[in-house]
C-alpha cells in the first residue's frame, strides 16, 4: 500500500517516543545521545532523555555516568554513546593511536600530548585544571574567535583521537583519564562492515529519512570514523539498497527494513521536545513533516529572534504545533507557549499540555 506523510509523521514520532523504559536500557536502545551545555530549562541531553525514562530528573545522566556503560565522543555530533558504537569508530587512524586524521599532529604537539598522557597515566583521573597548573601552556584562538586554554584544547583533540576518555563529570567539567582502543582488523570487508554498521545506528536513531537526510548523516560519519574518508560515497549506495523505502510527500524515504510505518500509533500527550531530540533534530525532515521552519536561536541577536533563545517544538499526538519557552525564576517554573496557526480548541489538549507542564516540573525538580 502507498504510504502517506500522516503515515511517516505518526512512525516518526512513536518509533522513537518508545514507552519509558529504565535509564541503561534507553541509553543502549538509542545508541547516541546528543548532548548540548546550554541549559535552559536543563540540558538537551537531560531533555531528550526524560521523555524515554522512567521518572527522570535533569542530572540523572551525570549522575549515574560511571554505571551505565557508556562514554562521551563525536558522533554525528558531540554526545553520549554505547561502547560498541565507540569501538566501531575507533580507533581513528588505520595504524592506531594517536591517530593521524584528519591531519597529522606537528612534532612539538605529539611531545606535548606525550607529556600530557603520561602525566594523566600517572594520576589516573584529572580535572583540566590540574593538568593546566601543571603545563601551563598558555592560550590558543578558538573556534568562537576568542581565547581558549592551549591545555583544555589539546585535551579536547587527544580525547576525540581516543587517547583520552571522560571518566565523569564535576559541575559539567569533563575529567580525564587515559584510555586504549584495540587495534582494529584489517581487510575491505571488515572496514565496511563497521562503516555500514555505523550508518544504520544513524538510521535507526532518525528515520525515516528523506533522501537528502540520508546523505547528510552519512557524510556527517566521516567526523565519526575519519579515518575511512573514501567509503562513505559506497556506504550510501549500499544503504540505499537495503533500507525499506517509499516516496511520499515529493520524496524518497528510507527506515530499517522490517519496520511497517502504516501500523504506528500517534500517542495522545503533549511533549515539549529539546531542539536537539531525534524527533526534530533533521530540518529538512521537520519541514517535510510538519510544513514550517523551525529555527534554533540560542545564537540569533535577541531583536531578531522569532521564538525564544531556546523554543522547545510543541508535539500533540504526531503533530508539532508550537513551541514553547520554558524557565525557572525564584524557584518557580514560568511558561510560554507560541503557536504555529490558532490553538487547538479541544479540552484534550489543554489537559494534556498542563501535565506536561506539571512532568517538567517534576523533571526539573520545582516546587511550584
Amino acid at each position: 500500500m502507498p504510504i502517506s506523510l500522516e503515515d511517516l509523521r505518526q512512525f516518526a514520532t512513536a518509533r522513537s517516543l518508545f514507552p519509558p523504559i529504565a535509564l541503561k536500557r534507553a541509553l543502549h536502545r538509542m545508541g547516541f545521545v546528543q548532548a548540548d551545555p546550554i541549559r535552559a530549562p536543563a540540558r538537551a541531553q537531560d531533555l531528550i532523555l526524560r521523555h524515554r525514562v522512567r521518572n527522570y530528573r535533569a542530572g540523572d545522566l551525570e549522575r549515574r555516568f560511571e554505571t551505565l556503560g557508556i562514554e562521551e565522543d563525536f558522533f554525528v555530533t558531540y554526545g553520549f554513546v554505547t561502547r560498541s558504537l565507540q569501538a566501531l569508530m575507533h580507533p581513528r587512524s588505520e595504524t592506531g593511536v594517536p591517530a593521524d586524521a584528519p591531519r597529522p599532529w606537528p612534532a612539538a604537539r605529539r611531545k606535548r600530548a606525550a607529556l600530557l598522557l603520561e602525566f594523566i597515566r600517572e594520576r589516573g583521573a584529572v580535572h583540566p585544571r590540574e593538568v593546566d597548573d601543571h603545563f601551563a601552556h598558555g592560550t590558543v584562538q578558538n573556534y568562537w574567535g576568542g581565547s581558549s586554554n592551549a591545555t583544555t584544547h589539546l585535551l579536547d583533540a587527544m580525547h576525540y583521537r581516543g587517547l583520552l576518555r571522560v571518566a565523569r563529570r564535576e559541575r559539567g567539567v569533563r575529567i580525564y583519564s587515559a584510555n586504549e582502543h584495540a587495534i582494529a582488523p584489517g581487510g575491505t570487508a571488515e572496514r565496511r562492515a563497521r562503516v555500514d554498521a555505523l550508518v544504520d545506528v544513524v538510521v535507526r536513531l532518525y528515520a525515516p529519512l528523506p533522501a537528502r537526510s540520508l546523505s547528510y548523516f552519512v557524510r556527517r560519519l566521516r567526523f565519526a570514523a575519519p579515518q575511512w574518508q573514501g567509503e562513505w560515497t559506497s556506504a550510501l549506495q549500499r544503504a540505499r539498497e537495503r533500507l525499506s523505502r517509499a516516496s511520499a510527500g515529493g520524496a524518497e524515504w528510507y527506515w530499517p527494513t522490517g519496520e511497517d510505518p502504516a501500523r504506528s500509533t500517534p500517542d495522545e500527550r503533549v511533549r515539549l521536545l529539546t531542539p536537539f531530540d531525534p524527533v526534530v533534530h533533521d530540518r529538512a525532515r521537520f519541514e517535510l513533516l510538519w510544513g514550517w521552519a523551525y529555527r534554533f536561536e540560542a545564537y540569533t541577536p535577541a531583536l531578531r529572534r522569532k521564538l525564544g533563545y531556546y523554543a522547545l517544538p510543541l508535539l500533540w499526538r504526531d503533530r508539532v504545533i508550537g513551541w514553547g519557552n520554558v524557565s525557572v525564576k525564584n524557584g518557580e517554573l514560568q511558561s510560554e507557549i507560541g503557536y504555529v496557526g490558532s490553538p487547538p480548541r479541544d479540552r484534550a489538549f489543554r489537559r494534556e499540555l498542563a501535565a506536561e507542564i506539571e512532568r517538567m516540573r517534576a523533571f526539573l525538580g520545582v516546587d511550584r
